[in-house]
């Protein structure tokens, strides 16, 4: 067993200009907007770790993030060495992380990848949990264009064999129309389409007048109302007769409190970065599966392979309570990856688990990384 003394938690910004322009009701990028996280054992090891900080879903920024890292780095160097140790900081600090959430994500993510390195063993027999293994199936994911671009690549997507679809609903009628309209034509019954409003709509009454307007019907609808507003949720939710995806409502075990008397209606877009790593989202999955709530493992736009491999981790312990999974469009929507060999979906939307190796088992190139270290 090699020895897991952390020498130095070193931390950047990341910002890999995108292929293609992403936009939703909330933001527009065309770059990532991340933070990177790299943790150096005495014996030489690296682990690397990713968050994403969204002030619309958890209050987080890049600034505030990096804050953070410079506030607790030399804490968590200090005190943490084993998946105990980790624990352990978690629950004395837990009213820090619920605040940063996405900075802690990417700090968890690169000690959990060094010390499964030290016990030369992948992550999931770090913690316990299954070894990877089958297939994952990704969800096409098409933000909000015009209809020129979104027939090109709703066809793009058709021309991979996948069949399961987000769009996003950007609020201006006729263009959402022409979108379910190109949806409309497509024959094939196998398509299966949700919607993700990104809070789109001020009350009930006005995203269910929208909506119908659309004539189209999705499978689920995501986050039509103001995030956390349970009361007009579960009036669409009523008025349209589909289930309601839960995104940024959703970010801490005491709002799964409201889903109890109907757990069967409601589906949670559980995504590591904002729920805080992979430790709390395993914990988040578990509750939301004993009370009959089931999940989509969702990323946020413009993830690495980092965060795509963590994920796979997640979906892997929790597969018979998982409807769809996003994420996995490495270099599909990023100009480079941070990593060598980038874990991406391929013809139907498929990722095939690789035979496992220690820690992430990816490797990150930091060549052109600029850290700043605790």
């Amino acid at each position: 067993m090699r020895n897991s003394a952390l020498k130095q938690i070193a931390y950047q910004r990341l910002a890999i200009p995108f292929r293609t322009g992403f936009k939703h009701a909330q933001a527009e990028r065309n770059s990532t907007a991340s933070i990177l996280v790299r943790a150096t054992t005495e014996a030489g090891l690296h682990g690397y770790g990713e968050g994403c900080p969204r002030h619309y879903v958890t209050g987080e920024t890049l600034d505030s993030a990096m804050d953070f890292l410079r506030m607790h780095a030399a804490s968590v160097q200090r005190e943490v060495h084993s998946v105990d140790t980790l624990r352990d900081w978690m629950l004395n600090h837990e009213f820090e992380i619920d605040h940063n959430p996405a900075a802690w994500c990417a700090l968890e993510l690169a000690l959990l990848d060094v010390f499964a390195q030290s016990q030369q063993q992948p992550v999931e027999a770090l913690l316990n949990l299954p070894a990877l293994h089958g297939v994952f199936r990704y969800t096409a994911v098409i933000g909000d264009c015009d209809a020129k671009t979104f027939a090109l690549l709703f066809e793009r997507y058709l021309s991979l064999g996948m069949h399961d679809f987000k769009i996003k609903l950007g609020g201006d009628l006729r263009r959402d129309r022409d979108k379910c309209s190109i949806l409309a034509a497509h024959t094939n019954n196998t398509l299966r389409v949700r919607a993700d409003a990104n809070n789109l709509w001020r009350n009930a009454e006005e995203a269910v007048t929208y909506l119908n307007k659309l004539d189209y019907s999705f499978w689920a609808l995501e986050e039509p109302v103001r995030a956390g507003d349970f009361a007009a949720l579960t009036r669409v939710r009523g008025s349209l007769e589909i289930p309601i995806v839960l995104d940024e409502s959703v970010t801490r075990l005491e709002h799964l409190d409201p889903l109890h008397k109907e757990p069967h209606r409601w589906i949670i877009n559980l995504r590591i970065s904002k729920m805080g790593g992979l430790l709390r989202s395993l914990t988040f999955a578990e509750a939301a599966c004993a009370c009959g709530v089931p999940l989509i493992i969702g990323a946020q736009v413009g993830e690495s392979s980092l965060l795509t491999r963590a994920a796979l981790s997640l979906v892997n312990a929790q597969r018979t309570s998982v409807l769809a999974q996003e994420g996995a469009f490495g270099t599909h929507l990023l100009a480079h990856d941070v990593c060598t060999a980038p874990l991406m979906f391929g013809n139907h939307g498929l990722l095939y688990a690789q035979q496992p190796s220690p820690g992430w088992g990816i490797s990150a190139d930091s060549a052109s990384t600029n850290f700043k270290s605790s």
